[in-house]
């Protein structure tokens, strides 16, 4: 079993990098695989609905000169896909949302691979808007015929320093529940 979290903020040691490794301590202490990739602050492309990817039908975005094809396939391999994002005028960064639109397009056209793995989103705010880009992040596994797994509050921290988030004490709790609930549902999928 595999869980990759994708990491959208331009801080790689920022607040949903904190969540983000609370998260995946946990999953790896209950026996899953995890690895974390990170492409906020990187140059990605905004889908164009240009339909390439209907057209080649080869698993991946026509653009290839940014992260998004290499998220893309290890989304397809992995069994748990977590989707990290900082809160920015209530919604997702342009990283997430890139990431979102092209691979909900790219799974869509071929075959919808992304059906029935565990999704979770994970949401870094300093005070407000967070529920809005969970959603956002929760819209693609809901399209996607995903199983989203939630925790014992909604799945984000607060904090607005890179490591405030750490000193949120309810936050770093809800991502443990998070990896036992994400950890418990895996094991059931792959051991019915």
């Amino acid at each position: 079993m595999k869980v990759i979290a994708i990491n959208g903020s331009p801080r790689k040691e920022g607040n949903t990098a904190a969540l983000l490794k609370e998260l995946l301590s946990g999953l790896e202490d209950e026996g899953v695989e995890t690895e974390l990739m990170h492409i906020g602050g990187k140059k990605v492309h905004g889908c164009t609905a240009c339909m390439k990817c209907f057209e080649m039908k080869n698993g991946q975005c026509v653009f290839d000169d940014d992260p998004i094809n290499e998220c893309i396939a290890k989304m397809r391999e992995a069994d748990g896909i977590v989707i990290g994002s900082p809160t920015y005028f209530a919604d997702v960064s342009t990283e997430v949302k890139a990431l979102i639109d092209r691979a909900g397009f790219v799974s869509m056209a071929n075959g919808g691979f992304l059906a029935r793995k565990a999704g979770a989103a994970v949401v870094a705010v300093r005070r407000a808007g967070a529920i809005h880009a969970y959603d956002s992040i929760n819209h693609l596994f809901g399209i996607s015929n995903m199983i989203t797994v939630g925790s014992s509050y909604w799945n984000l921290g607060v904090g607005l320093s890179p490591g405030d988030v750490i000193d949120d004490a309810e936050g770093m709790q809800t991502m443990r529940n998070l990896a036992s609930n994400m950890a418990w549902l895996l094991k059931r999928i792959h051991n019915p």
